[in-house]
């Protein structure tokens, strides 16, 4: 198979560059000059008895966890002078050659500027250490650290800075200054001093001035990386699993080495080798016509994986410093990178979109946006970096043995600037339609409907009905008010239906309606018919609906409704009625026809609130003919179950101070009293009578007739049925689901086992409780109708 175009795309970046995450320098001991106040001017190099003297004016250091800023030896151990008390004089000259090597080391822009902030003044003593951590970035500028190890004599304490499986051990002098810099996302830690004592000094590198990268590379690079694009989105993508060809990407991510913050995200602030690759890919896709954004990605891969003991698994911690550092895990120095996995096969790879910028940077966005196989390439692979979270997890049946790691990666995204609306809009659907409206307010409603058409392959596979964010809230809140404004911008029936389609009937609030109406007196009765079936699920089946219809119709149907028949717009008003009866109705007769008489009566119970809110809405519109449906249906209905829905409908609308003679409820009042007379008016169980009847279930086989004679047989308690297994699951089933007063047990003697049912007490006292239910009822009904 053919190298894919992306994938040709990283190697020709990847290229020969080779970026330094860390770079070690020395310099003379006189080049420093260090004063403390209650200490004096530092002699080096630093004596036992001096260092312990640094120690008297410190405290703990502390980091975070969280929101919590603690102070914790498991996890950091180390003695912190304050900042105030310390004054570090360089020679300028000295600092000036340091700071330019730094820059050309790591590979910084040439025209920067690179300076050092004096952070803290920190001392180790001998069994102190720092666990494994990641620095924050403290400000805008902030691009690493400056780690300067005084001239002291002490064993241990290795500073160790790596990023992926790459680590370095840096050591102190006891005769110059050591400085060690690296970028502020790489992990490092301090071993455990051994002995004597270890004194440093830390520094925020800043990067200011001109730091924008530039391309380093011939024509020829930039044009193959061009041709490389074009190959991208004009080539069918091929599934990583197999399967036909999909259409073209409609994006690019190349995820970059480095992890960079969301305030760090910049074209100016790149690292190493990405501030290299980037300006060549920029370049190469301006050249091509295509849009390039810088973007945050997190990636997940999970590996076939053995650990050397098979029973360990662990989950690394994570702490964040608002003082000084911001990640450390795993008690124990070096512990999670002395540990051996054998890792084979890559079983999945996940790359998420989280953030990206406008075009020109300014701008940072949030977006949540799974990106596809075909659509990512990386020159460095996530597994050559330093995941910031991983998890082992150990034989699971089926399934197990496995590695995931976590990754925060810099990216950029190309898109063609055709397909930049769309891209946007998928990660921000608010934003695309505020702009479409926008777009057709100056005017240009042409633009704004070729805007529209680009987002229909993706559009309505939204999932606006349920989407929350972290914090719980929705992530859609007033989503269909846009969508509505937008619909009607564009002045075009095929796109309106378009922008509408992915929504739900329950995301109609009030004040929606004024915008509803007038789009739907725009494009007509068919329109709307369509539009509003849509919503309410068109002909699926009621398990593939969108939940929580029955209590939109109690909550937000009269009120809509009201709104719309008083802005001339009755028509939809009726049609959003009538759908909305068509499934209280249907829900009603499904209600009706279980057998579970509990289920059923709590069912039906449920759906008083809808039916009456339907009544109300009917009688605002003058919708006389649903009116006459609902009660209709209501009041002409068989057998004694209707009774619960006609008194929970009756409930909720006397709850809302209506009263019997308005809605139709006199007609249902009506019914109901003549319902429950019957029953109550029909002989009371002699207590010699044990008959059942058996609902009719949808069974008509050979057990069932069995079993309906025994429980008709107003004589007949008990009946011993020698009945095989499958048989006696069947009428348990059947007793079971009715809620009959029969007990049913299984003699297990001889073949087969024999089946014992038994009618119980509960029979007779069921019919006392129902009848003074009834009794209650009545009495409410009749002293609501006066």
């Amino acid at each position: 198979m053919a190298t894919a175009a992306r994938d040709r795309l990283a190697k020709v970046l990847r290229g020969d560059a080779e970026s330094a995450f860390s770079t070690e320098l020395t310099a003379r001991m006189e080049a420093l000059t260090l004063d403390v106040e209650g200490f004096g001017r530092a002699k080096f190099p630093v004596t036992p008895a001096k260092a312990r003297k640094l120690i008297g004016l410190g405290k703990p250091a502390r980091f975070g966890k969280g929101e919590e800023t603690l102070t914790d030896p498991d996890v950091r151990d180390t003695w912190e002078v304050p900042t105030g008390l310390v004054t570090a004089t360089w020679d300028p000259g000295t600092l000036r050659d340091v700071l330019a090597t730094v820059k050309e080391d790591l590979g910084l822009p040439s025209a920067a500027e690179l300076t050092a902030d004096l952070h803290s003044l920190l001392v180790y003593e001998p069994n102190q250490f720092f666990l494994k951590h990641q620095d924050t970035e403290k400000s805008d500028d902030m691009i690493g650290t400056l780690v300067v190890t005084l001239p002291s004599t002490y064993g241990g304490g290795d500073l160790m800075v790596g990023q992926g499986e790459e680590w370095k051990a840096y050591r102190g002098s006891g005769n110059a200054l050591s400085l060690v810099a690296f970028y502020a996302d790489c992990q490092h830690e301090v071993l455990k001093i051994k002995s004597g004592y270890r004194v440093i000094l830390t520094y925020n590198l800043l990067l200011h001035g001109d730091t924008t990268p530039r391309p380093e590379g011939d024509a020829g690079t930039i044009e193959e990386l061009a041709d490389l694009l074009r190959e991208h989105f004009t080539t069918p993508a091929t599934p990583s699993w197999g399967g036909q060809p999909a259409n073209p990407p409609s994006r690019l991510v190349y995820l970059l080495d480095h992890e960079y913050t969301p305030r760090a995200l910049a074209w100016t602030r790149l690292k190493g080798a990405d501030a290299q690759r980037v300006p060549l890919l920029r370049k190469a896709a301006e050249d091509a016509g295509y849009e390039a954004v810088l973007g945050l990605a997190d990636v997940k891969t999970t590996h076939d994986a053995w650990p050397a003991d098979e029973g360990y698994g662990y989950r690394r911690r994570r702490y964040y410093d608002d003082d000084d550092y911001d990640a450390a895990y795993e008690r124990g120095a070096g512990a999670a990178r002395n540990r051996k996995y054998e890792i084979n096969e890559l079983i999945t790879s996940e790359v998420t979109l989280t953030h990206w910028t406008g075009p020109d940077g300014a701008q940072l966005e949030q977006t949540s946006l799974s990106v596809r196989d075909a659509e990512a390439c990386a020159s460095t692979p996530s597994g050559n970096l330093e995941p910031y979270e991983s998890q082992y997890e150990g034989y699971m049946g089926n399934w197990g043995n496995t590695l995931d790691r976590w990754y925060h990666r810099g990216a950029i995204v190309v898109w063609p600037q055709a397909q930049a609306f769309a891209n946007r809009a998928e990660t921000s659907p608010q934003w695309a339609l505020d702009e479409l409206t926008s777009m057709a307010s100056v005017g240009d409603v042409a633009g704004a409907r070729d805007a529209a058409a680009t987002l229909e392959p993706f559009w309505a596979g939204l999932d606006h009905g349920h989407s929350t964010r972290e914090d719980g809230t929705d992530s859609t809140a007033g989503l269909l008010g846009r969508a509505l404004r937008a619909a009607d911008a564009v002045a075009d029936s095929g796109v309106a239906a378009m922008l509408l389609k992915p929504f739900t009937i329950t995301r109609l609030a009030r004040d929606h309606a004024e915008p509803l109406g007038r789009i739907t007196a725009g494009y007509g009765p068919e329109w709307t018919d369509s539009l509003l079936r849509g919503w309410f699920g068109g002909d699926r089946p009621t398990w593939n609906r969108s939940e929580g219809q029955a209590d939109w119709v109690a909550t937000w149907l009269p009120g809509i409704c009201s709104d719309l028949h008083t802005t001339g717009c009755g028509e939809t008003a009726r049609r959003l009625l009538e759908l909305s009866w068509d499934r209280i109705r249907e829900d009603a007769s499904t209600g009706l026809a279980m057998s579970s008489p509990s289920h059923r009566d709590r069912r039906l119970a449920e759906l008083g609130k809808p039916v009456a809110a339907l009544l109300t809405a009917a009688t605002a519109t003058r919708a006389a003919n649903i009116r006459e449906s609902i009660s209709g249906f209501l009041t002409g209905l068989d057998g004694d179950p209707v009774t619960a829905l006609q008194l929970a409908a009756l409930r909720a609308a006397l709850a809302t101070d209506a009263t019997p003679g308005q809605d139709g409820l006199a007609e249902i009042a009506a019914d109901c009293t003549a319902r429950l007379h019957g029953r109550l008016n029909r002989p009371r169980r002699d207590a010699s009578d044990w008959s059942i009847i058996l609902p009719a279930g949808g069974c008509a086989c050979e057990l069932c007739g069995t079993l309906r004679d025994f429980l008709a047989d107003a004589a007949q308690r008990t009946f011993q049925w020698p009945l095989a297994e499958q048989g006696r699951r069947h009428v348990h089933s059947r007793i079971d689901g009715a809620e009959l007063p029969v007990t049913h047990e299984t003699r297990r003697e001889g073949r087969p086992y024999t089946l014992v049912l038994t009618k119980t007490s509960a029979l007779h006292a069921g019919e006392r409780a129902a009848r003074e239910r009834d009794e209650l009822d009545l009495a409410w009904v009749a002293g609501c109708l006066g």
